[in-house]
């Protein structure tokens, strides 16, 4: 493949001030066809980004935590189907949002039981503060901190709607890493490590970095008043009482794209096999049925998150956000993807053959910047092949 015209997409964009600094990656089923990058890890500095720089992969986590727990569902040890509450009876009383009545929360039972399958696929009607003005004034009535603090009070949170009415994106997966760790009797750190990070090689994916990993990481950075980037301080507690697994781990795009590796190849990656081929491809099946992800979800915090406008169309599998259609030049339909709130994206098409990543660290999600830069990535990239 020629590779200069993905390489120019992130010149560009740095070049712009669209981001601060770009990676992106790609493989087809035969191994690394692209690795390319732009800019510094830190606006300023001299030390240049690469794929084998630390970033902040937020909801890239949700994948691996769908896929441990998919393991557990094969080893017989969880069942999908199956109340949440089985494994945690503490969701039992879990409510539902309705509304305030001045500032007392109007709570409500839920109409039915969550499940597992419910968690896998967002259809509990748990939300998150950044995207639901509800969840996110709860919180404040309550004086209850949010889901970046580390603290179990996150999950005393309510729902929004009742388990199974509509996909609502929210901490489910944080749910699901604690309902894997009742699963297989393991914390979600040492059961990632043994059973999916360690087996694929991905020995710079961590919830806590090393001092040497944390000196190669990039710092998410934030437009200062006079429109330039500007690294901060942000990041996840470094002493949470739970381990984040809608949110909390860092990782190398190299790392990540043996992750993706491993879905293009139906669940083997070389010698490891992680998951059966037909639990892979029900992650690229629709798992909501006539539900569909929003085409539009509201932002109720903009300096965390734009708007989310992602078209109609859009369905979920296993952990997977899935395009029915083909845009030209572009990812084919079926295709797996999702994406970190710090503006890092991947997907894995299984019919062309193709899983690709483009990371930054930025702050708000999908700034228009980012976002061109992410489309007029996967443009190049195909077309260069």
């Amino acid at each position: 493949m020629s590779t200069a015209a993905v390489d120019q997409v992130l010149a560009l964009a740095v070049a712009a001030g669209d981001v601060p600094n770009a990676t992106a990656v790609a493989a087809d089923r035969d191994g690394v066809i692209y690795e390319g990058s732009a800019g510094p890890r830190a606006v300023g500095q001299d030390d240049p980004v690469g794929p084998d720089s630390m970033f902040r992969i937020a909801s890239q986590t949700k994948m691996v935590v769908t896929v441990a727990a998919l393991q557990q569902v094969e080893r017989g040890n969880l069942e999908l189907d199956a109340p949440v509450d089985t494994y945690l009876p503490e969701f039992a009383d879990l409510r539902v949002l309705e509304g305030f009545d001045g500032d007392t929360p109007k709570l409500r039972p839920a109409g039915a039981r969550a499940t597992v399958r419910h968690l896998v696929t967002h259809t509990t009607g748990l939300g998150y503060d950044f995207f639901s003005a509800d969840v996110r004034r709860w919180q404040e009535v309550t004086g209850t901190r949010g889901v970046n603090s580390g603290s179990m009070e996150v999950f005393t949170a309510p729902l929004t709607c009742d388990p199974g009415t509509r996909f609502e994106y929210g901490i489910n997966s944080d749910w699901l890493g604690r309902v894997v760790e009742a699963a297989s009797g393991q914390s979600l750190d040492a059961y990632l490590d043994v059973n999916v990070l360690g087996p694929l090689g991905m020995h710079n994916t961590t919830f806590l970095m090393t001092e040497e990993q944390r000196a190669n990481s990039v710092p998410v950075h934030m437009r200062g008043e006079d429109g330039a980037w500007q690294a901060t301080g942000v990041d996840w507690s470094q002493s949470p009482q739970w381990w984040a697994g809608g949110h909390g781990l860092y990782a190398t795009p190299r790392d990540y794209l043996a992750f993706q590796r491993m879905l293009l190849g139906g669940g083997t990656l070389g010698d490891a096999r992680i998951l059966e081929p037909a639990t892979v491809a029900a992650a690229f099946t629709n798992q909501i049925g006539s539900l569909d992800f929003p085409a539009s979800i509201p932002t109720a915090d903009p300096v965390t998150t734009c708007e989310v406008n992602l078209g109609p169309g859009l369905k979920w599998g296993y952990g997977l956000l899935l395009n029915t259609e083909r845009a030209p030049g572009m990812r084919a339909a079926g295709s797996g993807a999702w994406a970190g709130i710090f503006n890092t994206h991947y997907w894995v098409d299984p019919t062309s053959g193709i899983t690709a990543a483009i990371y930054t660290q930025t702050l708000p999600f999908v700034d228009p910047g980012a976002l061109r830069m992410y489309l007029d990535f996967e443009r190049a990239l195909y077309a260069s092949l």
